[in-house]
């Protein structure tokens, strides 16, 4: 056996693996991607689903890609996604400089494309949608192999789930609060420099939760604080409810924060000379329409320790006020930087139920963890990887935070 024939049996046998752990359609698929991007030695790949309630719309579900494709949509027939789906036939284009029909260069705006698959998806009784894999590592052209491969991983993950079971519902995105374009950092000591975001591309919508997620070093705390106006991008755009603030200065960033950002740090960073509601007032001094503090402390479960210190506070009723100093503001946009991470499972998840309950209440919430668990409460979860992103899922089946076990 060569060692081609040997990779495709590996690849098979993983598949199998994972698709008899998956629960759903969505998460077979989801858990297949990343072996089918291995086998195929692939860059970038997408999982469409299509919108039963909107005319079969495609969507992305879950993609590995530095590009935001939250937004991009295609009609059956539209364009190679649109027209795999429709046909239900795989589209293999080895060379895509070479392909005729010059307009499918549409289908990537943003994507240097090389070679590419897509291959179509359904049960017995429905089409699903279609996986798309684009370019490989070495910037050769896909194999046959390759294509046969995913017809038959995905074809496995299709019929490894009961009939019944369909990708959930899509998730309907609300106007952009913030648009990050091309955004990269570098830090100069000297001759060296130190690149921290490589080309980040992201939009943030309103309401949404959004999990940042990452190894030490991947850049995601360097996004946070740009996007919370701490700190400016050294090239790209940066633009929050249609304003750009790439070139702002220091004081009109020190306004963006103020009138429209609420920060929650790993540490509380509360004043330890004034009390629980004291901290709040301090804050709430600084804007025009502040929330009553007392009102923040109820709704952080905090009402009866108003006048009680920081060091009178658990670690876990310190981070509460610190969440309620947050809301005082009555802030459109909150930027969480591993909140939980100094706090015990039990204490962790009072945390979040609190960040739970804003979320529905209609802020916007961008957090940084390490913890794989907290992401199943987001509605997306975007994965950075040295300096860019990496991958994003559309959380379908969001966890409530007594659902979180680690």
């Amino acid at each position: 056996m060569d060692a081609s024939m040997r990779n495709y049996f590996i690849a098979i046998g993983k598949i199998q693996k994972c698709i008899s752990k998956a629960e759903t359609l969505d998460e077979a698929f989801q858990g297949s991607l990343q072996i089918i991007i291995d086998s195929c030695r692939a860059e970038q790949a997408v999982i469409w689903y299509a919108d039963k309630n909107d005319n079969e719309t495609l969507h992305p579900y879950y993609w590995i890609s530095p590009i935001d494709l939250t937004e991009r949509k295609y009609a059956p027939g539209e364009g190679i996604v649109g027209k795999v789906y429709e046909s239900q036939e795989a589209a293999y284009i080895p060379d895509f400089q070479a392909a005729p029909d010059k307009g499918i260069t549409e289908d990537f705006s943003g994507v240097d494309v090389g070679s590419m698959i897509c291959v179509p998806f359904s049960n017995e009784h429905e089409k699903l949608g279609c996986i798309q894999i684009i370019n490989t590592a070495g910037n050769e052209n896909f194999t046959d192999e390759d294509v046969d491969l995913c017809e038959i991983i995905v074809l496995m993950a299709a019929m490894a789930i009961e009939d019944s079971d369909i990708i959930a519902e899509p998730w309907h995105m609300g106007e952009p609060i913030i648009v990050i374009n091309d955004v990269c950092r570098e830090f100069r000591n000297g001759e060296h420099i130190t690149k921290v975001l490589k080309g980040v591309n992201l939009n943030i919508y309103k309401g949404e939760f959004v999990a940042l997620l990452g190894e030490s070093g991947c850049g995601k705390s360097t996004l946070l604080n740009i996007i919370g106006g701490m700190d400016q991008a050294t090239s790209g755009t940066f633009t929050y409810e249609g304003v750009d603030y790439s070139n702002a200065t220091q004081d009109q960033l020190t306004d963006f924060r103020r009138d429209n950002i609420g920060f929650i740090f790993q540490s509380y960073n509360l004043m330890p000379n004034l009390n629980a509601k004291q901290n709040l007032d301090f804050i709430a001094e600084l804007v025009d329409d502040p929330m009553d503090s007392d009102e923040a402390l109820e709704l952080v479960g905090l009402g009866e320790r108003k006048t009680n210190y920081p060091s009178q506070l658990s670690g876990g009723q310190q981070q509460r006020v610190s969440i309620a100093r947050a809301l005082v503001k009555k802030p459109k946009l909150i930027l969480a930087d591993e909140p939980t991470a100094a706090l015990d499972y039990e204490t962790s998840i009072e945390v979040l139920s609190v960040m739970e309950r804003i979320v529905e209440a209609g802020t916007t919430l961008v957090m940084v963890t390490h913890n794989e668990e907290i992401t199943r409460m987001a509605d997306r979860v975007i994965r950075m990887r040295d300096g860019r992103m990496y991958e994003a899922v559309l959380n379908r089946h969001r966890a409530k935070a007594e659902e979180l076990v680690w």
